[in-house]
């Protein structure tokens, strides 16, 4: 609460708080410092820096520069009558709040220039009674009053635009201006300045509440602080007796020292009329303000809706207890969030200290996997030495071993040179001349153009690049399930009887992939139909008219997320279609189609079985086919199939399908090759053949040039059902769709 307590200009607690028209509180010593004179011309800047203390004070207490408003957003004259009260709590003033050396020469200044212009003390306000006017720029239309019943008058209200445009004016009467330090909202006054403020009574009580229940303590003792009893000015520090005396001794530069005593207990006062000094008894509804019975007697507030003062101030302080509950509750539930908050960072320090032992366990175990591999690259690198070695070896005993030989060979020559008898000498000359040309001959091949067999130079190489990519790269993952996707709604359509869905990966998450899931179209269960990394997925083959509601999840290795929001996808009421050239198989069935697969015919004479692109397993369905060409006398037969129908039998043939031939006189119903109810009425050339499919009622009925063939052909239809349509040579078909199923008076 001490924040609510103390000056927004000067930070300490309010010493005579006044209060402004936008609620506001400010010291009256701050509100004389930070007033300024009224100079019409003067920028609007110079008045915004007044009213944050930024513009020096001029003689006379106010700068000549100080005010430069043009307009304010909203004027009031409030008239007072008197200030008989508010002389009186100034003279209670100085007995219990000495003047504080914070407002010491400037709120001097201000307070001799107010005097010479229009108040030469605060009691001699009543005599300008009627001439006060106070003008803000509130834009609720605040009204500041003082000890007066007098209603107030609302003057006008002029744009913030045209204030700092300079194209409007100041009211009448402006001498000063102040800017409130807080909502910087300005206020004019006439020559009587700030002092025409109303005190702060009820601030000034809960001040001296609070000191007196704080018990301010000495701050100069070491240990147990005691009361204080004396406080300096000039200093701020709080005194016990004997801390006076040994800090702060009454000599020296410290003699010229102001030392007060602390604000004392608070004293009860009664608020009386200042301009009768009679107790206050209404409160009158529509100005605002509170009245005695003087004030009703002369037909002030006639007209107007007057309480008594105790029956209003009562239903406010409830009305403000009611707030204050909700308040309060709105204050325990912050405070058991702040202690979640408080808790929760203790399981964050737990949490933090365990993952660095982790991380750091991690780390050790990778630093000992690169010692471990490093011992396995030294020892091959030894190995690959010791290999190297011993071939060497091997290559320098087999050059010894030749060189003795051939040493060995040439001494021996040499001798047998020395030979004088020459059958002897014959005897071995042609074998050693073989031998020494063989020598010579081998020695060149083996010794001569021999080279090491191995190089002296490690011919390896340490891929060390990856591993230091990867220890570069080596961070944290998310080990925790994604966050929910998003599913962006303008990106998501149905279109006949498909859905798309599109969504945005979650921030701040490491995703695997992603889980489309959607229900039956009628509020049932979910079901999985996609799962993987795109983010946006398109569902065809669901029902028609029906509602399906999506929704998607990620997942990752450590688990799923949260589902995201529901979104509702409708597709389309009516089907369109066309013929499906691969579901009537393919370009071997003779089938020919155009027109957009729209139009069919065929070359044979044998039935060929076309089907349509869609699917029905709910709702009602309504086509038609118009007959382009009727030429041979040939059966067309219309009606729908299963997928997997024999495509080269008429339709109806087999268990599959379910169909009505007709030609041009006559049409049966068949299924499974059994034929019954036949109905007059052929077609021909410019005919159309419709055929209802009603699965809501598992019915199959047909009409021909808009009128029924017959009643309800077939009956427990249940299943995916194709439109379906054979035709042989002579017969051209084309199929038209999105039609409005007919009313039928039979089912």
């Amino acid at each position: 609460m001490e924040d609510e307590l103390r000056c927004p200009t000067c930070k300490q607690l309010f010493a005579n708080p006044v209060l402004l028209p936008c609620f506001h509180a400010l010291c009256l010593g701050c509100a004389l410092d930070i007033q300024t004179a009224y100079i019409p011309g003067v920028a609007l800047a110079a008045a915004v820096n007044a009213g944050a203390g930024v513009l020096p004070p001029v003689p006379n207490g106010n700068s000549a520069a100080g005010c430069a408003l043009h307009a304010v957003h909203t004027t009031l004259h409030v008239h007072s009558t008197g200030t008989s009260h508010s002389g009186a709590h100034h003279t209670h003033g100085p007995a219990h709040h000495p003047p504080s050396t914070r407002h010491s020469s400037n709120s001097s200044a201000a307070s001799t220039a107010s005097s010479a212009t229009g108040s030469e003390s605060v009691t001699s306000d009543q005599d300008q009674a009627d001439k006060v006017s106070i003008l803000s720029e509130a834009d609720s239309g605040v009204v500041c009053c003082s000890n007066t019943s007098r209603p107030v008058s609302y003057a006008g209200t002029a744009h913030l635009q045209g204030l700092l445009q300079g194209a409007a004016v100041a009211p009448p009467g402006a001498a000063f201006c102040l800017t409130c330090p807080l909502c910087r909202k300005l206020v004019f006054f006439d020559e009587g300045g700030v002092r025409n403020l109303p005190p702060y009574r009820a601030m000034e009580s809960i001040v001296d509440r609070f000191c007196a229940r704080e018990a301010l303590r000495c701050q100069m003792c070491e240990t147990d602080p005691k009361v204080a009893s004396l406080v300096c000015e000039q200093c701020e520090i709080r005194y016990c007796d004997a801390c006076r005396e040994l800090c702060h001794p009454a000599r020296g530069p410290l003699a010229k020292h102001n030392l007060v005593k602390p604000r004392g207990a608070a004293q009860q006062r009664e608020s009386v009329c200042g301009e009768h000094a009679e107790s206050l008894t209404v409160y009158c509804l529509n100005c605002k303000i509170p009245a005695c019975g003087k004030c009703m007697a002369e037909l002030r507030h006639q007209g107007h809706e007057v309480q008594p003062i105790g029956a209003t101030c009562k239903a406010q302080k409830t009305e403000l207890s009611h707030n204050l509950q909700q308040l309060s509750e709105k204050a325990r539930s912050t405070t058991e969030f702040i202690q979640r908050l408080k808790g929760m960072s203790d399981k964050v320090t737990e949490s933090c200290i365990e993952f660095e032992r982790l991380v750091t366990a991690q780390c050790e175990a990778l630093i000992q996997a690169i010692h471990d591999r490093r011992e396995y690259l030294l020892e091959a690198i030894r190995m690959d030495k010791d290999t190297k070695i011993r071939i060497l070896k091997d290559q320098q005993s087999n050059c010894t071993g030749k060189l003795q030989q051939t040493t060995g060979l040439i001494q021996f020559c040499i001798e047998a040179l020395k030979e004088t008898d020459s059958a002897a000498f014959l005897q071995v000359g042609s074998m050693l001349i073989n031998r020494v040309a063989n020598t010579d001959m081998t020695w060149h091949q083996e010794v001569t153009n021999a080279a090491p067999r191995v190089s002296p130079i490690v011919d390896l190489t340490l891929d060390d690049a990856p591993l230091l990519r990867a220890i570069d790269n080596l961070n944290f993952i998310q080990m925790k399930p994604p966050l929910t996707p998003t599913i962006i709604p303008e990106d998501c359509s149905a279109e006949n009887n498909s859905v798309t869905v599109a969504w945005q990966a979650p921030n701040h998450s490491f995703v695997v992939g992603y889980v489309l899931e959607l229900d039956d179209g009628n509020g049932g269960e979910f079901r999985e139909v996609y799962c993987g990394k795109e983010t946006i997925c398109t569902v065809d083959g669901l029902h028609f008219n029906s509602m399906y509601n999506a929704r998607v999840k990620a997942f990752n290795s450590a688990g799923e997320g949260e589902y995201s929001e529901l979104i509702g996808l409708q597709t389309a009421e009516v089907a369109w279609f066309t013929f499906d050239p691969v579901l009537s198989g393919g370009a071997g069935s003779g089938l020919i189609f155009s027109n957009n697969n729209s139009t069919v015919s065929v070359e044979g004479w044998e039935h060929r079985v076309a089907l349509g692109s869609v699917g029905f397993s709910r709702g009602v369905h309504y086509w038609e086919f118009t007959i382009d060409n009727y030429t041979a006398d040939t059966d067309p037969a219309f009606g729908v199939a299963r997928i997997d129908v024999n495509r080269n039998k008429m339709l109806g043939k087999d268990e599959k399908s379910f169909a009505m031939y007709i030609d041009r006189q006559r049409s049966w119903f068949q299924h499974n090759s059994v034929h019954e109810r036949r109905v007059e009425g052929g077609i021909s050339t410019g005919s159309t053949i419709g055929v209802l499919l009603d699965l809501e009622r598992h019915t199959l009925s047909f009409l021909v040039n808009e009128m029924p063939q017959g009643s309800v052909a077939f009956r427990d239809l249940y299943g995916v059902f194709y439109p379906a349509v054979s035709i042989n040579r002579g017969v051209t078909l084309t199929l038209h769709t999105a039609l409005d199923a007919p009313k039928m008076d039979y089912y």
